[in-house]
């Protein structure tokens, strides 16, 4: 399911298209939801517990979308519970561990800039239902940014410490950026039927912003032509997906109908 192929239909595409949006928020949610009851000050850790909040709810929304566009009698639950680490199709970036506070911040910034720029763009999808729910989640991405954004600048420009720590953060994340803007046949069948979007298109628009706040927080900017990953969109993650998605599934797999009640 995963997998892209040259004879994908519409309906194909799209589901394949859904389930990579959702599986992104929902492993990045994941993520940061191991920050709550350790965030450095109360603020924050109810900011993080917040952030994590909305994006399970962004993903949980993908995925009833999913569910609807597959027609085969699935729910959000099946997508998030019953599947296994290679019909996972999130980013790599999403899935590494958490790591110390500067590194959750760095990447929750790198990740909500790109979905800025993506989310500005797909609002204007030629799909009512899928353009709404993404009008509605922008403005949530767009808080993520600032917010990031602005404890990128604080740590940075704060202590020696803070700024070693969040520049290392940026250096480690780095080789995982170019996998933002992979695309394949299922956008190109998409951007087609006025879906999709060609993410090239704002590429300069994310470097710049990116580029712009670290120099503003006395950060150097690591390089654009180091090697990058790949593959997470084919199903090819690190080792640390596997042992998240063990704890996360664990209790729905062992009991599969239970209810809440």
């Amino acid at each position: 399911m995963s997998t892209a192929t040259k004879e994908f239909t519409k309906q194909q595409a799209f589901l394949t298209y859904l389930l990579r949006l959702a599986d992104d928020r929902l492993i990045l949610g994941q993520r940061n939801a191991e920050w709550c009851g350790h965030g450095p000050q109360l603020e924050e850790d109810l900011a993080l517990a917040n952030i994590s909040l909305d994006l399970i709810g962004h993903a949980t929304a993908l995925y009833e979308y999913a569910a609807e566009v597959e027609d085969e009698g699935h729910d959000e639950d099946h997508f998030a519970f019953f599947r296994d680490d290679r019909d996972f199709t999130n980013l790599q970036l999403c899935e590494l561990p958490k790591g110390d506070f500067g590194f959750t911040i760095a990447r929750q910034f790198l990740f909500s800039a790109f979905g800025y720029f993506q989310y500005e763009r797909l609002k204007e999808a030629d799909d009512e239902q899928f353009s709404g729910m993404i009008s509605k989640h922008l403005k949530e991405i767009k808080y993520h940014l600032r917010h990031s954004r602005e404890w990128v600048l604080r740590l940075g420009d704060g202590t020696e410490e803070s700024h070693n720590r969040i520049q290392e953060s940026f250096d480690e994340l780095w080789m995982y950026i170019d996998e933002l803007f992979y695309m394949d046949e299922v956008d190109d069948l998409l951007m087609k039927e006025g879906i999709a979007i060609d993410s090239s298109e704002f590429r300069k628009e994310f470097k710049k912003l990116v580029e712009d706040t670290l120099t503003e927080a006395t950060l150097t900017v690591p390089d654009w032509d180091q090697f990058m990953m790949s593959g997470s969109r084919k199903g090819i993650h690190t080792e640390h997906l596997g042992h998240l998605l063990a704890q996360m599934q664990f209790l729905r797999r062992s009991y599969p109908d239970a209810e809440w009640k």
